[in-house]
């Protein structure tokens, strides 16, 4: 599993031109699900979405995390991050999760989000999405699982 993390001012998915998911202040995450992933994947990425420090403390180091500060978590999936890139000049997506256990997986990481963090909101699964977002920093990293 990928999950690309930017530290957001705010964010927005809509889907046909209608929001879906907004937050304010918190982690846009866009996942990308391969093959050999499971429900513990998931569980581990959320562990450290929630836990990584990348929020300024009082003396602006990056010490604080999504749940300390208690930011939106905006999760938007995406198999492109998926593909394979390391040849030639187009994508292969073989190394991505077929689309139903992508969707199953991507279901599950949501659910465990809600169980354990007060504010979360997603794109739609599958959807072409339009993404809007203001990146604070810019504040960007790439977790692999």
């Amino acid at each position: 599993m990928k999950a690309l993390l930017q530290r957001v001012t705010r964010a927005a998915v809509e889907v046909e031109g209608v929001a879906v998911g907004t937050i304010g202040p918190g982690l846009l995450v866009f996942v990308g699900i391969e093959p050999q992933d499971d429900e513990t994947t998931c569980a581990r990425m959320l562990k450290r979405l929630r836990e990584y420090r990348v929020f300024a403390d009082g003396e602006q180091r990056m010490n604080l995390s999504l749940q300390e500060v208690n930011g939106g978590l905006l999760l938007v999936s995406q198999f492109t991050l998926a593909a394979d890139t390391r040849s030639g000049r187009r994508p292969s997506f073989s190394t991505a999760a077929p689309p139903a256990q992508g969707e199953r997986l991507f279901s599950h990481l949501v659910s465990l989000a809600r169980d354990l963090h007060p504010e979360v909101q997603t794109g739609r699964f599958g959807a072409d999405m339009q993404v809007s977002l203001v990146n604070d920093g810019p504040v960007t990293f790439l977790l692999s699982i």
